[in-house]
């Protein structure tokens, strides 16, 4: 289901008291909203939250009018949606999200009450930087893709017939998908083949662009990614079944120190793990299809790659 959480945000802002505003539109929102918050900015209680919303609301958000003036943004998330439900054979509930958010992720997925939800934060997508909104300035034409990133995230956690551990850490906190608690016990070739995954399904989904978007990289940092191929390989390998908050956002975050990053005297570029992950489920994919391959066993998965290393 398409829900656009954009009117009731435009609203708050046209209001006489617009923080108070948007605590109206957060509260009548509350199950997605609080749950974006938890996962990608802060917890929303406390005067650092309060800091955030009165930023929000005063932002210029011309960029983002502008935007929404040109392009169909409903369309696009429709045509992804239908795209993905048939390419990987949907079988749970994924909710699609449009939303301004708060200079946060710019896409992301969530599981409320056993719910899927797979949202993009507008203001990223307007074609310009906007340093009030902390707005990346991607093209609104990759909306589809990274809604597809984020689709195959949610079919991954939700289906019935998903074999993955980030299932079952969903399943076990009360199908409710939380990033900490997953970086936490779930085993760093998890969190890879998850991410692997969702690239190549974006690439099917919405393709012809370039080839570092697809990972969320620049041209630069994709380079120097493809440069140390062989390096990331063996970096990864010692880790990939163990757990820890650490080594995700090591391979998988922005924003960590080059200290953070540093394995084997080797500096990784900043979420390498995007690229090491969708090399791991390349050949998985191929042998049975991104529907199957979404719902397996993150073993199950890298055994094809494995197979593949020894007869080459």
């Amino acid at each position: 289901m398409l829900i656009n959480l954009l009117p009731d945000f435009f609203a708050a802002l046209q209001s006489v008291d617009p923080v108070a505003a948007y605590h109206r539109y957060f509260e009548a929102n509350r199950p997605i909203l609080a749950a974006y918050w938890h996962n990608y900015v802060i917890e929303p209680a406390g005067p650092h939250f309060q800091d955030v919303v009165r930023e929000t609301v005063r932002a210029d958000r011309s960029d983002l009018r502008a935007m929404l003036e040109r392009t169909d943004v409903v369309a696009l998330a429709k045509q992804a949606e239908a795209a993905c439900t048939e390419l990987f054979n949907i079988d749970s509930t994924v909710d699609v999200v449009l939303m301004a958010g708060v200079g946060a992720a710019n896409a992301g997925e969530l599981v409320v009450n056993g719910r899927g939800i797979a949202f993009v934060c507008l203001e990223h997508f307007t074609s310009i930087a906007n340093p009030q909104t902390r707005g990346l300035g991607l093209d609104p034409e990759l909306i589809p893709m990274w809604l597809a990133h984020e689709i195959a995230h949610c079919v991954r956690y939700t289906s019935p017939q998903s074999r993955a551990e980030m299932r079952r850490a969903v399943a076990g906190a009360s199908g409710f998908y939380s990033y900490w608690e997953t970086g936490r016990v779930a085993t760093l070739r998890e969190h890879l083949v998850n991410e692997g995954l969702a690239v190549q399904a974006s690439k099917m989904v919405s393709p012809g662009h370039a080839p570092w978007e697809y990972y969320g990289f620049q041209r630069r940092q994709f380079a120097r990614v493809r440069e140390l191929e062989a390096v990331l390989s063996r970096a990864v390998a010692d880790d990939l079944d163990r757990a820890g908050l650490g080594l995700r956002l090591r391979w998988l975050s922005g924003g960590m120190s080059d200290e953070a990053r540093t394995v084997q005297r080797h500096v990784l570029p900043e979420r390498a793990g995007y690229f090491v992950g969708a090399q791991m489920v390349e050949a998985a994919i191929a042998e049975h299809g991104i529907a199957w391959a979404l719902r397996a066993e993150a073993r199950e998965l890298t055994s094809f790659a494995d197979a593949a290393a020894r007869t080459a």
